[in-house]
Order: structure tokens, then sequence, then C-alpha cells
């Protein structure tokens, strides 16, 4: 059934607007990730500053045990909540390293 012409018009209006709505909530984490990156790369200054490690396994653990609790309470696998962050705290990570590295 890939031809178009097919499907009933009803539902692509509905597909339709699901896909818009998906591509409105994509632009937003894109957009509050950016946010969450210029926060994090002040932290990362600081941290420079004062020659504090890149990395904060504690705050990192907390930031987990978190976001896997919001993802519960949210209907979000957590597995998945975790492995994103985790993706997202690397990249964080690497940033302070760069600039630790340029602050030397």
């Amino acid at each position: 059934m890939s031809d178009t012409s097919e499907i009933d018009p009803t539902v692509t209006a509905e597909l339709t607007r699901l896909r818009e709505s998906i591509d409105n909530i994509d632009a937003a984490v894109v957009h509050m990730l950016a946010e969450r990156f210029k926060c994090t790369q002040q932290v990362g200054v600081l941290k420079a500053e004062h020659q504090l490690p890149p990395a904060d396994p504690a705050r990192e653990a907390r930031q987990i045990a978190r976001l896997r609790e919001l993802a519960e309470s949210a209907k979000l696998d957590p597995a998945f909540a975790e492995k994103l962050l985790n993706f997202i705290i690397a990249e964080v990570i690497r940033h302070h390293e760069t600039i630790a590295d340029g602050a030397r």
C-alpha cells in the first residue's frame, strides 16, 4: 500500500497532523538541548577557571537517578532516558575537557 492515492484522506490528514506535531517537538528538543549546552559551557569555563575536573561522577549519578524517576512518571522507558543522558553527559565532559585544555 505504498500508493498514497489508496489511503483514506482522513487518515492522510491525521498522519500529517501527527507528523507536524512530531516536527514541532523535535524542534523544541533541539532548542532545549542548545540552551542546556549553553549552560554547561558556562559550567565548563567555571570549572576550568578553578581547576576543577571536567567530570563529576557523583553529580552524574544523581542526574541519572533523577532522570530515570522523571522518565518513569512520564511513562518513558527509564533505560532509554539513561542512555540519552549518558550520551549528553559524554558530550558535556568532552566540551569541558576542551575548555580546560584551552585554559592551560
